[in-house]
Protein backbone atom coordinates (compact mmCIF):
# COMPACT_ATOMS: atom_id res chain seq x y z
CA UNK A 1 0.00 0.00 0.00
CA UNK A 2 2.33 2.61 1.32
CA UNK A 3 5.25 3.31 -1.16
CA UNK A 4 8.98 1.46 -0.37
CA UNK A 5 11.35 1.70 2.96
CA UNK A 6 13.38 4.48 1.45
CA UNK A 7 10.79 7.17 0.77
CA UNK A 8 8.96 5.75 4.33
CA UNK A 9 12.37 6.96 6.05
CA UNK A 10 11.99 10.34 4.02
CA UNK A 11 8.42 10.59 5.06
CA UNK A 12 8.92 9.91 8.13
CA UNK A 13 12.22 12.70 8.61
CA UNK A 14 9.86 15.11 6.60
CA UNK A 15 7.13 14.48 9.43
CA UNK A 16 9.32 15.00 12.42
CA UNK A 17 10.03 18.12 11.02
CA UNK A 18 6.77 19.13 10.66
CA UNK A 19 5.84 18.44 14.01
CA UNK A 20 8.74 20.43 15.17
CA UNK A 21 7.63 23.29 13.34
CA UNK A 22 3.64 23.27 14.12
CA UNK A 23 5.18 23.23 17.81
CA UNK A 24 7.59 26.66 17.44
CA UNK A 25 4.67 28.75 15.95
CA UNK A 26 2.49 27.70 18.34
CA UNK A 27 4.95 28.51 21.22
CA UNK A 28 5.89 31.65 19.78
CA UNK A 29 2.21 33.02 18.41
CA UNK A 30 0.28 31.65 21.57
CA UNK A 31 -2.12 33.70 23.36
CA UNK A 32 -2.04 36.41 20.63
CA UNK A 33 -4.70 38.11 18.46
CA UNK A 34 -2.69 39.98 16.54
CA UNK A 35 -0.77 39.24 13.10
CA UNK A 36 3.15 38.80 13.10
CA UNK A 37 5.72 40.97 10.90
CA UNK A 38 5.72 37.55 8.37
CA UNK A 39 1.66 37.45 8.62
CA UNK A 40 1.21 40.94 7.64
CA UNK A 41 3.91 41.09 4.42
CA UNK A 42 1.93 38.21 2.70
CA UNK A 43 -1.21 39.44 3.72
CA UNK A 44 -0.68 41.87 1.72
CA UNK A 45 0.33 39.78 -0.96
CA UNK A 46 -2.97 37.51 -0.90
CA UNK A 47 -4.89 40.13 -3.17
CA UNK A 48 -8.37 38.41 -1.83
CA UNK A 49 -9.98 41.92 -1.89
CA UNK A 50 -10.53 41.83 -5.44
CA UNK A 51 -13.86 40.47 -6.87
CA UNK A 52 -12.52 37.99 -9.00
CA UNK A 53 -9.93 36.45 -6.65
CA UNK A 54 -12.34 36.48 -3.77
CA UNK A 55 -14.84 34.38 -5.88
CA UNK A 56 -12.20 31.83 -6.27
CA UNK A 57 -10.84 32.36 -2.81
CA UNK A 58 -14.94 31.27 -1.78
CA UNK A 59 -14.52 28.10 -3.84
CA UNK A 60 -11.51 27.03 -2.99
CA UNK A 61 -12.81 27.21 0.90
CA UNK A 62 -15.77 25.52 0.35
CA UNK A 63 -13.68 21.98 0.00
CA UNK A 64 -12.80 22.96 3.50
CA UNK A 65 -16.36 23.21 4.90
CA UNK A 66 -18.18 20.02 5.87
CA UNK A 67 -20.59 19.33 3.00
CA UNK A 68 -17.51 20.09 0.40
CA UNK A 69 -14.90 18.16 2.28
CA UNK A 70 -17.57 15.49 2.82
CA UNK A 71 -18.41 15.63 -0.80
CA UNK A 72 -14.14 15.30 -1.97
CA UNK A 73 -13.78 12.15 0.74
CA UNK A 74 -16.86 10.34 -0.81
CA UNK A 75 -15.44 11.09 -4.29
CA UNK A 76 -12.11 9.47 -3.65
CA UNK A 77 -13.05 7.01 -1.22
CA UNK A 78 -15.95 5.71 -4.17
CA UNK A 79 -12.83 5.67 -6.39
CA UNK A 80 -11.26 3.55 -3.93
CA UNK A 81 -13.90 0.45 -3.40
CA UNK A 82 -14.55 0.94 -7.33
CA UNK A 83 -10.77 -0.19 -8.03
CA UNK A 84 -11.48 -2.72 -4.98
CA UNK A 85 -9.31 -1.09 -2.30
CA UNK A 86 -10.70 -0.83 0.65
CA UNK A 87 -7.63 -0.39 3.00
CA UNK A 88 -6.73 3.02 0.46
CA UNK A 89 -10.48 4.20 1.55
CA UNK A 90 -9.82 3.57 5.02
CA UNK A 91 -6.32 5.39 4.88
CA UNK A 92 -7.66 8.44 3.08
CA UNK A 93 -10.63 8.78 5.70
CA UNK A 94 -8.45 8.30 8.70
CA UNK A 95 -5.95 10.76 7.59
CA UNK A 96 -7.47 13.35 6.94
CA UNK A 97 -9.94 12.98 9.74
CA UNK A 98 -6.97 12.75 12.27
CA UNK A 99 -5.10 15.56 10.32
CA UNK A 100 -8.09 18.00 10.89
CA UNK A 101 -8.52 16.15 14.76
CA UNK A 102 -5.15 17.21 15.81
CA UNK A 103 -5.47 20.91 14.58
CA UNK A 104 -8.83 20.95 16.78
CA UNK A 105 -6.99 19.43 19.95
CA UNK A 106 -4.33 22.43 19.07
CA UNK A 107 -6.12 25.19 18.88
CA UNK A 108 -7.49 25.60 22.36
CA UNK A 109 -3.13 24.79 23.47
CA UNK A 110 -2.16 27.40 21.25
CA UNK A 111 -4.78 29.88 21.97
CA UNK A 112 -4.28 32.17 18.86
CA UNK A 113 -7.31 33.71 18.17
CA UNK A 114 -8.68 35.95 14.69
CA UNK A 115 -11.88 38.29 14.42
CA UNK A 116 -13.38 38.30 18.31
CA UNK A 117 -12.01 35.44 19.46
CA UNK A 118 -12.07 32.61 17.04
CA UNK A 119 -9.14 30.12 17.48
CA UNK A 120 -7.42 29.87 14.75
CA UNK A 121 -3.60 28.58 14.87
CA UNK A 122 -3.29 25.49 13.60
CA UNK A 123 -5.94 25.95 10.02
CA UNK A 124 -8.02 23.03 9.94
CA UNK A 125 -9.02 24.00 6.30
CA UNK A 126 -5.38 23.80 4.91
CA UNK A 127 -4.53 20.97 7.29
CA UNK A 128 -7.62 18.85 5.48
CA UNK A 129 -6.89 19.39 1.95
CA UNK A 130 -3.35 19.26 2.35
CA UNK A 131 -3.41 15.54 4.25
CA UNK A 132 -6.37 14.31 1.27
CA UNK A 133 -4.10 15.52 -1.21
CA UNK A 134 -1.13 13.96 0.69
CA UNK A 135 -3.28 9.97 0.79
CA UNK A 136 -4.13 10.24 -2.61
CA UNK A 137 -0.55 10.48 -3.99
CA UNK A 138 0.92 8.39 -1.59
CA UNK A 139 -1.53 5.80 -2.61
CA UNK A 140 -0.51 6.46 -6.31
CA UNK A 141 2.93 6.32 -5.71
CA UNK A 142 2.54 3.01 -4.25
CA UNK A 143 0.19 1.56 -6.64
CA UNK A 144 3.00 2.89 -9.61
CA UNK A 145 5.47 1.56 -7.68
CA UNK A 146 7.88 4.84 -7.84
CA UNK A 147 10.76 4.98 -6.03
CA UNK A 148 12.12 7.17 -3.31
CA UNK A 149 12.85 10.27 -5.69
CA UNK A 150 9.89 9.64 -7.90
CA UNK A 151 7.32 8.91 -4.73
CA UNK A 152 9.02 12.32 -2.90
CA UNK A 153 8.20 14.85 -5.56
CA UNK A 154 4.98 13.52 -6.31
CA UNK A 155 3.88 13.38 -2.64
CA UNK A 156 5.44 16.61 -1.72
CA UNK A 157 3.97 18.47 -4.92
CA UNK A 158 0.49 17.50 -3.81
CA UNK A 159 0.77 18.48 -0.56
CA UNK A 160 2.69 21.48 -1.40
CA UNK A 161 -0.24 22.20 -4.17
CA UNK A 162 -3.19 21.43 -2.28
CA UNK A 163 -1.90 23.26 1.00
CA UNK A 164 -0.71 26.59 -1.23
CA UNK A 165 -4.27 26.97 -2.66
CA UNK A 166 -6.57 26.41 0.72
CA UNK A 167 -3.40 28.52 2.19
CA UNK A 168 -4.28 31.19 0.41
CA UNK A 169 -7.62 30.92 0.46
CA UNK A 170 -7.59 31.45 3.98
CA UNK A 171 -5.64 34.77 3.71
CA UNK A 172 -6.93 36.15 1.02
CA UNK A 173 -11.06 35.61 3.04
CA UNK A 174 -9.11 36.74 6.25
CA UNK A 175 -10.38 33.55 7.66
CA UNK A 176 -6.31 32.70 9.35
CA UNK A 177 -3.04 34.08 9.34
CA UNK A 178 -0.61 33.22 7.08
CA UNK A 179 1.40 31.33 10.03
CA UNK A 180 -2.01 29.33 10.69
CA UNK A 181 -1.95 28.35 7.43
CA UNK A 182 1.84 27.00 7.33
CA UNK A 183 1.05 25.58 10.88
CA UNK A 184 -2.26 24.03 9.14
CA UNK A 185 0.00 22.05 6.22
CA UNK A 186 2.60 21.16 8.65
CA UNK A 187 0.42 19.53 10.54
CA UNK A 188 -0.95 17.48 7.83
CA UNK A 189 2.52 16.62 6.97
CA UNK A 190 3.25 15.06 10.50
CA UNK A 191 -0.49 13.28 10.80
CA UNK A 192 -0.59 11.78 7.62
CA UNK A 193 2.07 9.71 6.90
CA UNK A 194 2.48 8.81 10.22
CA UNK A 195 -1.41 7.25 10.32
CA UNK A 196 -0.75 5.79 6.93
CA UNK A 197 1.89 3.97 8.48
CA UNK A 198 -0.56 2.77 11.26
CA UNK A 199 -3.21 1.58 8.74
CA UNK A 200 -0.85 -0.32 6.69
CA UNK A 201 0.73 -1.89 10.61
CA UNK A 202 -2.69 -2.91 11.73
CA UNK A 203 -3.41 -4.64 8.10
CA UNK A 204 -0.51 -6.50 8.45
CA UNK A 205 -0.75 -7.58 11.74
CA UNK A 206 -4.32 -9.02 11.31
CA UNK A 207 -3.17 -10.76 7.94
CA UNK A 208 -3.26 -14.26 8.63
CA UNK A 209 0.19 -15.80 8.22
CA UNK A 210 1.04 -18.23 5.41
CA UNK A 211 2.45 -21.41 5.93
Amino acid sequence: MLPPSPMRVWLGLTGALAALTVVVLGVRYAGQGRPGAVDTWVQSAAGGDRPRWRRLALATDFLGEPLGAAVLVAAVVTGCLLLRRPRAAVLVVAGAGLSVGATKLIKPLAGRTIHDGHLSYPSGHTAFLTALALMVALLVAGRLGLGRTGGALLVLGAALAAGAAMGWAQIALGAHYPTDALGGWCTALAVAPATAWLVDRTADTGRPERR
